[in-house]
């Protein structure tokens, strides 16, 4: 499964604090030709995302609709980001069919900001937006090389570990979640010596981590330098953070320290209603589906500790498409559904982490406790690693070259027991073919 469809396949399966959700419509995005007559005087605004993604199930449209009175707004929503993207692209590039919205996801921003940043409004001149109300490396995210900031961030993902209680004790290991932290803090190789010790007293049929694949985008997701160089050049293959990511990971595979699993699979999601692992790197949005896949039996079991450093695994933004008719009207809309206060709605309803780090002081953020993971204080945690994580490079291919470094390459690693060099050559080869170089 390519990781753009993640985020909304978890939020499909109640990827949050309350697991409920409404399904939208699966049809394209409606024109914004069409937006101007909403009846009654009315203004219809329409939004287009891919997936669940949160906004509506959230309330937060009726809510603006409550607060005015003028103003209709209709969702699309396209279930896969790689069939909803190719369709954006292709709207911006004919300047019609668009919603007055849209929405994108991170590892597509970089494209977007790159090369239809002339399409799309300047957001950060709109009434209301506060460039310091968002974390500095969401808005450098969104943000072109003269200053203009094209799309606003809904949320992210920053992450933590979280880990099996009950699994750590058998394996003499220490249980409370400061202590487990400590294990590893700042350092991934500790994490690596913590997956040794687990090992030498593990209980029967358990691995200390689901995949190599895991510990490999988590690693590279805690690094400002990643698959790019500043000035647009691809250069994992040379780069020292990515040969640390996948040297890492690759000694997890080689040292029996995993489930050698492949995440979002069946399988994998077995291995969490068993009890196989007893770690797994987890953004904030996948701890509602380790709790839909870990069931009832798991409530308790599971804790969140703090990373080896602070990392990022997802997030999607705003855009406002020039070629709409109600410009002024859909800016104030995706002004608003930015704000810190309904981020933390977001959050509250749906597990959606802010990208606005107003919101973390707000209460539904830094009170946040999650029931299912012994009560772990998820809005304190998740805060501080997302004031952590580095203002990251990224590429128009990222999403590309992280799915081959990790679908061709560690997964021979992991789960064929190809060697650390032979996994890496044949991603490096099927990166090179799908990047025609």
């Amino acid at each position: 499964m390519r990781r753009a469809v993640i985020l909304a396949v978890v939020a499909a399966l109640g990827a949050g604090l309350l697991a409920g959700c409404a399904e939208d419509s699966d049809e394209p995005t409606g024109s914004a030709s069409n937006g101007g007559g909403g009846g009654q005087g009315r203004t219809t605004l329409t939004v287009g995302v891919f997936g669940a993604f949160g906004l509506k199930e959230a309330g937060l449209y009726d809510e603006y609709m409550k607060l005015n009175k003028n103003i209709e707004i209709k969702q699309t929503s396209i279930e896969r980001n790689e069939n909803y993207y190719p369709q954006l692209l292709t709207h911006l590039g004919s300047g019609s069919g668009l919603a007055d919205i849209q929405a994108v996801e991170v590892n597509n921003i970089a494209e977007i900001t790159a090369t239809q940043a002339g399409k799309l409004v300047d957001l950060s001149k709109t009434e209301g937006v506060q460039k310091d109300a968002f974390l500095p490396w969401k808005w450098a995210q969104a943000t072109t090389k003269d200053g203009r900031t094209i799309a606003l961030g809904t949320d992210i993902g920053p992450q933590g570990i979280c880990y099996r209680k009950d699994l750590f004790a058998k394996a003499g290991l220490p249980t409370d979640r400061e202590a487990v932290g400590k294990l590893w803090a700042g350092d991934w190789n500790k994490y690596l010596d913590a997956g040794g010790q687990f090992k030498a007293k593990a209980p029967k049929g358990t691995a200390f981590v689901d995949s190599a694949s895991g510990v490999m985008a988590a690693i590279t997701g805690s690094n400002e330098n990643r698959f790019y160089d500043p000035d647009g050049k691809i250069v994992y293959k040379t780069n020292p953070a990515v040969k640390e990511a996948w040297d890492i990971a690759a000694r997890f595979a080689t040292q029996g320290l995993t489930g050698k699993l492949q995440q979002f699979t069946p399988a994998w999601d077995q291995g969490f209603a068993n009890g196989t692992f007893a770690t797994v790197s987890c953004p904030a949005w996948m701890l509602g589906y380790i709790q839909d896949k870990g069931g009832a039996a798991g409530k308790d079991k599971w804790d969140v500790a703090a990373a080896p450093r602070p990392s990022n695994w997802g997030g999607s933004f705003l855009t406002v498409p020039e070629a709409g008719k109600n410009k002024d009207e859909a800016a104030k809309l995706a002004a608003w559904l930015t704000a810190p206060e309904q981020q933390a709605k977001l959050f509250a309803e749906r597990g959606s982490f802010p990208s606005a780090k107003a919101a973390y002081s707000l209460p539904e953020v830094s009170g946040a406790k999650h029931d299912y993971f012994a009560g772990a204080p998820i809005g304190q945690i998740f805060s501080k690693a997302a004031e952590g994580v580095p203002v990251q490079i990224i590429g128009p291919k990222d999403l590309i070259i992280a799915q081959n470094l990790a679908d061709i390459g560690m997964l021979q690693v992991d789960q064929k027991g190809r060697s650390s060099q032979q996994g890496w050559d044949a991603a490096v080869k099927a990166i090179d073919n799908a990047l025609d170089q």
